[in-house]
């Protein structure tokens, strides 16, 4: 472990998980926050770790080789874009930006500047999202002809751009992990406001991939029973991921004989996705290897999305560049 360690911006609810795990890999070096109630929290929880409501401390510390973000999505651009200024290592929560040329200009500053540029696109680190890549890849399916994602949760806050921006990262990022392809356009995309405005709280997109294969993902922030699943669908077999399940996770169909499944046992390791992904940001910072979720691979997501959004909205869409959703309720905020 090098003696140079990783700061956090931004120390809300999902902001306490990432300072939780650097702090447990012996890697955390500083916490910044605006408001002075998680600060607070952190303190009491973690004595003598360094805390600012200044990110500019975080810039000028000579101990910090990496930070991750962990703001409102519609701040990423300005916080990614100071600390890769700064000579930081960054890794930042989903999406890198909500605007596409903002991911393209971070993505390229990264690599001009030879720093690694992480997006947290938790669901690349899963142990059982990538046994279902390895079976993908050994033919156990078949040729992939579809996959669908639903992450149905509720969040009385609605404190992002969409819920699409919110959730949607997280399934266009895992599907183009398991199947090994990049989204090449959106085929259809509508949305629900149930608050009768401009923010979408349910969202369904179709797009379809290299090769191909379509597929279609539907996010909600108004769904009281939580329900999150993936369903790929090959030519010989059908996989259904179901994360809402503590065990048992990942079950495998045959298309052609009704009621003959299998259950994949845990040979993978059931270690938390976070966990992972916090020590692969460490040994891309130390190594300077690439990030398996790089920046790169953040335009992809945010180019079909910005797509899909303007479907959805049309014209509207610059009516969300002028909503003020304060950083202060961040922390209220639960991924």
């Amino acid at each position: 472990m090098s003696d140079k360690k990783i700061a956090v911006l931004g120390c809300g609810l999902w902001g306490r998980n990432v300072v939780r795990n650097f702090y447990n890999l012996n890697a955390l070096g500083m916490v910044c926050d605006l408001d002075e109630d998680n600060l607070a929290i952190v303190k009491e929880q973690y004595p003598g770790i360094p805390t600012t409501r200044d990110f500019n401390d975080i810039i000028n510390s000579d101990n910090i080789m990496g930070v991750v973000v962990v703001t409102p999505s519609h701040t990423h651009f300005k916080f990614v874009k100071a600390m890769l200024e700064g000579g930081k290592h960054v890794y930042v929560e989903k999406p890198i930006s909500t605007v596409a040329q903002e991911a393209r200009d971070l993505a390229d500053l990264a690599k001009s500047k030879d720093l690694v540029l992480m997006v947290g696109h938790l669901l690349l680190y899963h142990p059982a999202v990538n046994r279902l890549k390895m079976l993908i890849e050994e033919g156990e399916l078949g040729e992939i002809v579809y996959a669908q994602s639903d992450r149905l949760n509720i969040n009385y806050f609605k404190n992002d751009r969409s819920v699409m921006w919110d959730l949607a990262p997280h399934d266009v990022s895992m599907i183009s992990y398991v199947l090994g392809k990049n989204p090449t356009r959106v085929i259809t995309a509508s949305g629900c406001s149930t608050d009768k405005n401009d923010i979408m709280d349910i969202t369904h997109i179709s797009f379809e991939m290299e090769g191909g294969a379509i597929a279609h993902i539907t996010d909600s922030w108004i769904t009281p029973k939580k329900h999150v699943q993936l369903l790929v669908r090959g030519t010989k077999k059908t996989a259904i991921m179901d994360d809402t399940v503590s065990e048992n996770k990942l079950t495998i169909y045959d298309n052609f004989k009704a009621g003959n499944s299998e259950v994949i046992s845990q040979d993978y390791l059931e270690i938390e996705p976070l966990k992972l992904e916090c020590q692969h940001f460490v040994h891309c910072c130390e190594t300077g290897t690439q990030a398996r979720s790089d920046g790169e691979n953040g335009f992809i997501v945010v180019s079909l999305l910005e797509q899909a959004e303007k479907i959805m909205l049309g014209d509207r869409t610059k009516n969300l560049d002028n909503v003020d959703f304060a950083l202060s309720r961040s922390k209220k905020n639960v991924k």
